[in-house]
């Protein structure tokens, strides 16, 4: 090796030393750049401060529990006792809850010494270990209460409204009515509503006990009862699963029928028409390019809402990916099967039915197999826009800000709805074309 070769190589070296000592210290300032952009461009700090945790708090154990409402209307007196406060978990008439007594007074045990008396006149009382006795009482529009003027963070009242939280229950006035809410844990009547002779019957006394019903054997009545539930609404959220997995089968499906022809077209084995195989592929572009869920919104303003809706956006833009994916794998077909078809006489349909499908058969299956699981997750979303599905009762939960055990209940059966389609497709894929997921 000459000396002018040891200089280039010695100045090869010392460059590529450079290179890599650039990389390995303006990577980690880029990294650090990106990242203080990420912090003011999404107001980190904002964020911290308007952050709730009590409310987080309130709606963690919503999710897990139940509430029962005591509530006197403060106009004629009348007391109601609802789960979640709602006309269809009512009590039924001469029922309540164990932990309520009474009659002119009635007192409210919340648990923990805390105890609340409904007087006469709209007077309130709430008896807070700790704390004291606070009366209230509601006249008209206005609350006269005995409390200080520095209340503690879980005390929040003026002369229109009182709200008191505590660990075992909250308590709200107003001019109109008075509301105590008991927290328990679980889901209360999941299995039956209170008006159900089966509601508080175990399993066992269902299927081997003496008839509960007169007029229903045990079986029957209790899954007649489960699944009309008003308050669960079991019978709606199969109905909305299942149109749901309708979307999804349909535009995916829909999709990969309309694909396969236009992906002749657009494959330059099969059409060598330049501008007829270009305006194929822009098309293909222009469907997928623009993502289902535009497509939803113009076609729910075009059609209105419906299942049907959020069916034709994941076809629209399925039809583009799958033309592309379908096209690609056309112009990788082997020739020696197609002039094996073609030796026998066949015609061109023939050629391309025997000679072309088989070839790209396991991966069309196997791309619109996989995309049916994916639109799947697509159409709980699209459905929450177009008025259909299990999107629309998970959007109708949400928006109600006090239904979050039914936000949770949907979203277990989302992810179970996910987990079997994902297992459908794979157990199918198996069967069709012979392999098995890890």
């Amino acid at each position: 090796m000459t000396f002018l070769d040891i200089q280039a190589t010695k100045t090869q070296a010392e460059g590529l030393f450079r290179r890599k000592r650039m990389f390995a210290f303006g990577l980690p300032a880029l990294v650090a750049v990106y990242f203080t952009y990420i912090f003011f461009a999404f107001d980190v700090p904002g964020l911290v401060q308007r952050a709730n945790m009590d409310n987080a708090r309130t709606l963690t154990s919503d999710i897990w529990s139940h509430k029962v409402h005591v509530t006197r209307n403060n106009r004629n007196g009348e007391i109601t006792y609802a789960v979640e406060g709602e006309r269809k978990g009512a009590y039924p008439e001469g029922e309540r809850p164990s932990w309520v007594s009474g009659t002119d007074v009635i007192t409210v045990n919340l648990g923990g010494d805390t105890i609340v008396r409904l007087l006469p006149d709209n007077r309130t009382e709430v008896d807070i270990p700790g704390f004291g006795l606070v009366a209230a009482q509601a006249e008209g529009r206005t609350i006269a209460t005995n409390l200080p003027a520095d209340l503690p963070e879980w005390i929040n009242a003026s002369n229109r409204r009182v709200a008191i939280t505590t660990p075992e229950g909250r308590i709200t006035i107003t001019g109109s009515r008075t509301e105590v809410f008991n927290y328990f844990g679980g889901w209360e009547l999941f299995w039956f509503t209170l008006d159900s002779r089966y509601h508080g019957a175990g399993l066992g006394q269902i299927l081997f006990g003496a008839q509960i019903d007169p007029d229903r054997s045990n079986i029957s009545g209790a899954v007649s009862d489960f699944w009309n539930n008003k308050m669960w609404r079991h019978k709606d959220v199969a109905w909305a699963i299942g149109e749901t997995i309708l979307m999804a089968f349909l535009g995916t499906m829909g999709a990969a029928m309309i694909a396969l022809p236009l992906a002749f077209l657009a494959a330059k084995r099969f059409t060598p028409i330049l501008l007829l195989r270009a305006a194929t592929r822009r098309l293909f572009d222009f469907v997928r390019g623009v993502d289902a869920l535009i497509w939803t919104v113009v076609l729910a303003r075009a059609f209105g809402p419906g299942p049907l809706t959020g069916a034709l956006a994941i076809l629209i833009t399925d039809t583009g990916t799958f033309g592309k994916t379908f096209s690609e794998a056309l112009e990788n077909v082997d020739d020696k099967q197609i002039e094996g078809v073609t030796s026998t006489g066949a015609k061109p349909l023939q050629r391309y039915r025997f000679g072309v499908i088989p070839q790209v058969m396991p991966v069309l299956l196997a791309q619109v197999l996989y995309f049916l699981e994916s639109n799947t997750r697509s159409a709980t979303i699209i459905g929450a826009i177009t008025g259909g599905g299990i999107g629309l009762m998970l959007t109708q939960a949400i928006q109600t800000q006090k239904d979050w055990e039914e936000v949770a209940y949907y979203i277990i059966l989302i992810i179970i709805m996910i987990m079997l389609m994902d297992w459908l497709s794979g157990w199918l894929r198996g069967k069709l074309i012979g392999t098995k997921d890890g």
